[in-house]
């Protein structure tokens, strides 16, 4: 694409799609910290946090898993379709499923309404970066990965904000999943409105397309085993550990005197988490892939170690409220500028027209490690007897080995996006 200094009515139209389509889907997997615990405790009628941590790693797995299937099957039809009508096609399934969630009587229909939203959920991050990658100059890449990395943060900030205002209970939380529905509107005005990416017609216009058969050959392989591994140590450690478990454990520790403690801690891991994802890219365009990669692992698993094993549980949480936040908020930050650093480093993997099956199913296989994480994390909780700080500690440590991981990919820096 040429390197026009004007931008086009089509250009804004493609970033603000992509923009609220990854925004809404982070609004829907924000939903689930908040509800999970109340939602839970009254479909099994239990107040147990053994087995309802047990139960939120069941449907934790269920989302990740979800995702790994929608982004290959949301990728795979992005590069056969157009990027366009997969986006509108996987924000209806995610908002639709969501909503269908108000009608669950029992732990075992949320896992499966909650499977069916998330197809459309990790189909939407793959779609949403491959058309803005592909429409927008070159020379704006490092700040649109920041700025789409953040988007589905702005949608976790603003269902926090809700649930500081709206006491999530056993009594609400339908409500919650009803209003999840609303994003299906969305995907009639991207039909409509949207420019197709003109790489990607061109790209088809070339040659037949089979993008699964050519990321798992030679020369792509390596590149996809590679960005499976990247992006799956800061999923397992987000959703088996961080935005997936500690909005309980604050819940849990602020108890029913503050049922507002978990959309607090979500609202300080939210602002963090968009920080982050400005500060992932920009660092990754400063330093290089690789080392600022590197230097995100070092930082998460510092914080995460603090956060879950510095804090006396014993005292009441009013006296340790605002260290809390504070670190809360911090955490969110590193262990979130992994999806700015993302969006920047998986486009310059793949060719255009393999784009988005590549990238799509290298950050939505990695969700598949990260369901393996949440159960595995809801076992800890079992086998230390609740404890959420013990069993994320034990997960966050993940991190280590993405510090080695990294050092085995190519260096992208300052390369234009691959034909």
């Amino acid at each position: 694409m040429s390197e026009e200094k004007s931008l086009t009515t089509g250009q804004w139209l493609v970033l603000a799609a992509a923009f609220l389509g990854w925004m809404f889907d982070g609004v829907e997997m924000g939903l689930f910290p908040l509800v999970a615990r109340p939602a839970l405790q009254d479909l099994m009628g239990v107040t147990d946090d053994a087995l309802v941590g047990q139960w939120n790693g069941y449907l934790i797995a269920a989302f990740m898993l979800g995702a790994a299937g929608g982004g290959l099957v949301f990728g795979w039809l992005g590069d056969k379709i157009g990027r366009v009508r997969g986006m509108a096609l996987s924000i209806f399934v995610y908002s639709i499923f969501t909503g269908i969630c108000y009608f669950a009587t029992a732990p075992w229909q949320l896992f499966i309404f909650r499977f069916i939203a998330a197809l459309g959920m990790g189909g939407q991050w793959a779609l949403a970066v491959a058309l803005v990658m592909e429409c927008w100059p070159d020379r704006f890449r490092p700040l649109l990965a920041g700025v789409i990395g953040a988007a589905a943060n702005v949608g976790f900030l603003l269902i926090s904000v809700v649930g500081m205002f709206f006491a999530v209970t056993t009594d609400t939380w339908r409500i919650m999943m009803l209003a999840g529905a609303a994003p299906a509107l969305l995907a009639l005005l991207v039909i409509f409105f949207v420019p197709e990416s003109e790489r990607w017609k061109a790209s088809v216009d070339h040659r037949r397309t089979t993008p699964m058969r050519e990321i798992f050959k030679s020369p792509l392989l390596g590149k996809t085993l590679l960005a499976i591994a990247v992006c799956a140590v800061p999923l397992i450690a987000t959703w088996a550990a961080v935005s997936g478990f500690l909005p309980l454990w604050a819940d849990q520790l602020a108890g029913k005197e503050n049922p507002h403690a978990k959309a607090q801690v979500q609202f300080m891991l939210s602002i963090g988490a968009i920080i982050g994802c400005l500060f992932g890219s920009m660092l990754g365009h400063r330093l290089g892939r690789r080392p600022a990669y590197f230097l995100l692992c070092v930082l998460s698993f510092g914080l995460c170690f603090y956060l879950f094993r510095m804090f006396d549980v014993d005292r009441p949480f009013d006296d340790y409220f605002v260290q809390f936040m504070i670190i809360s908020g911090l955490a969110g930050i590193v262990t979130a500028a992994f999806y700015g650093w993302a969006p920047l480093y998986l486009p310059e993997l793949f060719p255009t027209r393999v784009r988005a099956t590549g990238q799509g199913l290298s950050f939505n296989f990695g969700r598949i490690f990260a369901a393996g994480g949440a159960i595995t994390t809801g076992s800890l909780m079992a086998a230390f007897g609740g404890s959420y700080p013990s069993a994320c500690a034990t997960i966050t440590l993940v991190y280590v080995v993405g510090m080695v991981v990294i050092w085995f990919g190519p260096e992208t820096k300052g390369k234009p996006l691959p034909e």
